[in-house]
């Protein structure tokens, strides 16, 4: 488990990034049991107390749960799954729509640019396996 932190968020709302990207992308699956806090805070090299905020975090969001001396458990409700991946684009898509505003490029500029720059970005992906 490797998480590159930013200084912009706190390290409890990364973290919770981090789980729902991984959940998106299927390298966790439902009903998966994740580390303990403590485990967890040791792996990322962050205080326990962060461990356990950004657990408590997603347990209040659905995205895990944690029965009494049992390890957690990413969740098994396929409407709080299914909504992680289109949850995470849309938080993409609106930090760039707000930073590219800023500079008043036209709407056909941006799409062109971003198909070409995703598309390149797969071709090489493809290429390196």
């Amino acid at each position: 488990m490797k998480i590159n932190f930013n200084n912009r968020d706190p390290v409890y709302v990364q973290v919770i990034r981090y789980f729902k990207e991984q959940i998106a992308i299927g390298n966790l699956g439902a009903g998966q049991e994740i580390p303990s806090r403590r485990e967890l805070a040791s792996m990322l090299k962050i205080n326990p107390n962060t461990a356990q905020r950004a657990y408590k975090e997603m347990e209040e969001q659905g995205l895990i749960h944690t029965e009494r001396n049992h390890p957690s458990r990413i969740t098994n409700d396929e409407a709080i799954l299914g909504k992680l991946r289109s949850e995470l684009i849309v938080e993409a898509v609106d930090s760039f729509v707000e930073s590219i505003r800023a500079i008043n490029v036209p709407v056909e500029e941006i799409l062109t640019l971003v198909k070409d720059k995703y598309t390149s970005t797969e071709q090489g992906r493809m290429e390196a396996e």
